[in-house]
């Protein structure tokens, strides 16, 4: 009845990864995106460890060359640092582009049908409107972004909540100094630095201000600053909004949303990618079962942790008196710091991550 059983409009890291997940189920799958690979976006491009194992689970392993490991997390402040390992393995650094390259050999190895540079132009019932030509297909899989098209076209643009923040990201050749990503904080901003290879650093600004640039906002750090200091960046300034938002609903019918189309999460928590991998693979499951409700029960599970995280960093951005204390209390008792990690990436028990919550909510309100 069908030409396909799957169509993913979107081909980023989401389009590819739900285009593999599916694949793997033994679906065929057709995937069109109107730009030409490698596609870049402005993103901190470091994968933590929970990102790295959900790849793998797709079956994407990330080649020990590529990229540059990091072992932990770092917050850093005039007057604060902290640090902490993860609790399962290193993340890695990896350049947007190169992480697509992967990707693209990943789901060409496996037999999607990839079309570049082909714009869909609407969605009529299980048909695909594009230029060379309709496709039917089974599933239509909307992996197009944050402005997502497909979304629009199922009447799914019900918003439950929305904050926009704004990210600008560079890269500096030098040899990176830390074996953490580090996240620098200030007054309405913070710097993420990422070791994405041996010689050189990613450098991402977020602020609620759209007109903050990386070099007017870097005096604000001393101490990074100094770091970068005569340093000629390596790439362009790159911007892009950064939306956290959440939706109604993320399937109708034998549609879904999956990445960044189907809700984000606010970049400081570092978990885009990763969130996208995991509802590729739940994603895929629901597919294969053909019932597009399983997906949608397990993506609100897979946002929960994230947007929590997200919401007490971003706190942290809203409150100077808060991010201080929070900061002096995790300096000084950095378990706590490494607690709160453990929970971001996953294997931190709730009664454990109650404890620490509690301890941490004793530590700054003694300060």
């Amino acid at each position: 009845m069908f030409d396909t059983d799957v169509f993913v409009l979107g081909g980023g890291p989401a389009g590819l990864a739900a285009a593999i997940g599916a694949r793997r189920r033994g679906l065929n799958v057709i995937l069109a995106d109107a730009c030409q690979p490698p596609i870049d976006k402005a993103c901190g491009e470091g994968l933590m460890p929970d990102a790295l194992d959900a790849a793998s689970q797709l079956g994407i392993e990330i080649p020990a060359g590529m990229g540059f490991p990091f072992r932990g997390i770092r917050f850093s402040s005039p007057s604060h640092s902290v640090a902490a390992p993860f609790p399962q393995g290193d993340g890695r650094g990896i350049r947007r582009k190169l992480l697509h390259g992967l990707l693209v050999e990943a789901a060409a190895t496996i037999g999607v049908r990839m079309l570049w540079g082909v714009s869909v132009t609407g969605i009529d019932g299980h048909t695909v409107q594009m230029q060379p030509g309709p496709v039917s297909a089974r599933w239509i899989v909307g992996a197009d972004g944050g402005q997502s098209s497909v979304r629009r076209w199922a009447g799914l643009s019900e918003v439950r909540h929305e904050s926009l923040r704004f990210g600008f990201r560079s890269h500096y050749p030098m040899r990176p100094w830390s074996p953490y990503m580090e996240l620098h904080w200030d007054e309405g901003c913070q710097f993420y630095v990422t070791p994405v290879a041996a010689g050189e650093v990613c450098l991402v600004l977020m602020s609620r201000d759209p007109q903050l640039r990386i070099e007017d906002a870097l005096p604000r750090f001393p101490a990074l600053y100094e770091r970068l200091r005569g340093i000629r960046p390596s790439t362009s300034e790159r911007g892009a909004l950064a939306a956290t938002r959440r939706f109604a609903q993320i399937t109708r019918g034998h549609i879904a949303l999956v990445g960044d189309a189907s809700g984000t999460v606010d970049p400081i928590t570092g978990e885009g990618v990763c969130l996208a991998l995991r509802q590729s693979l739940v994603l895929a499951a629901a597919l294969e079962a053909g019932d597009l409700n399983l997906y949608e029960r397990e993506h609100a599970r897979l946002v929960r942790r994230p947007v929590f995280m997200a919401s007490l960093m971003l706190s942290m951005d809203r409150s100077a008196w808060l991010r201080r204390r929070t900061l002096s209390a995790l300096s000084a008792r950095p378990e706590l710091f490494a607690n709160l990690l453990a929970a971001h990436v996953g294997p931190l028990r709730l009664g454990q991550f109650a404890a620490t919550a509690a301890s941490l909510g004793w530590e700054i309100a003694i300060r």
